[in-house]
């Protein structure tokens, strides 16, 4: 079964310094067609004004992952961690039994771009902690970010999912294999493609996939960018 989730439909948020959009319901937006995917709870795609952010902030038993699409983040949080994450990297805080934090956009002069992603975890309570690394000198078409068992210098996550970065150059194909009794969330990142050679997805576009198979990615004339949630 295959479901689309395009860009168009999604719900969408705007405060002046934040302007939202969402795939799943999220805070004043609610759609009971959309609450979620398997473990997969929010795609939130925001875009930050110059200076502005999130203030400080609780979270509780949720994994939240931050990918940059362009600009710069800068995180601080009640571990005493404080960053910037930049497009390549990828940041996952494990909230745990509680963390505090804030978000703002590191320039004073451009938008930061971002998916925000937050995923049930399959523990609770436990202590909370912080992850970041920079995946973008690694030349892989489909490159692991996230992993239950942090293989490949991957973020270690307290659920049993995999989240992939895959690459498509212009005029180039990608095969994927989800197993039997696994599910697959695609979100496309940058560009465009088709998937299984009939069903055209652009930036911002979401498909849920249930039931194994084996994935066809191609391109035409663009290059794309997409993440890959593989998902129980």
């Amino acid at each position: 079964m295959i479901q689309i989730r395009k860009n168009s439909e999604r719900g969408t948020a705007d405060y002046g310094w934040l302007h939202a959009k969402y795939s799943f319901s999220f805070g004043e937006y609610y759609d009971p067609k959309f609450m979620g995917f398997r473990k997969l709870r929010v795609i939130n795609e925001d875009k930050v004004e110059p200076g502005q952010g999130f203030p400080t902030h609780g979270h509780k038993n949720m994994e939240i992952i931050t990918y940059i699409l362009s600009g710069s983040l800068e995180h601080k949080d009640s571990l005493g961690t404080g960053s910037v994450i930049y497009p390549g990297e990828v940041q996952l805080m494990s909230a745990g039994n509680g963390i505090r934090h804030s978000e703002y956009n590191h320039s004073n002069t451009e938008l930061v771009h971002l998916l925000q992603i937050w995923i049930e975890p399959n523990v609770n309570n436990e202590d909370p902690f912080y992850q970041q690394h920079d995946f973008k000198n690694i030349n892989e078409k489909f490159i692991l970010l996230v992993s239950p068992n942090g293989e490949r210098n991957s973020l270690k996550i307290k659920q049993d999912i995999k989240l992939y970065q895959g690459r498509l150059g212009i005029n180039e194909n990608l095969k994927y294999k989800v197993e039997n009794e696994r599910h697959a969330w695609i979100q496309i990142a940058h560009g465009e493609m088709i998937l299984d050679e009939q069903i055209h997805l652009e930036q911002g576009d979401g498909v849920a996939i249930s039931d194994g198979d084996i994935l066809n990615f191609s391109s035409n004339n663009s290059q794309c960018q997409f993440l890959l949630f593989d998902l129980p």
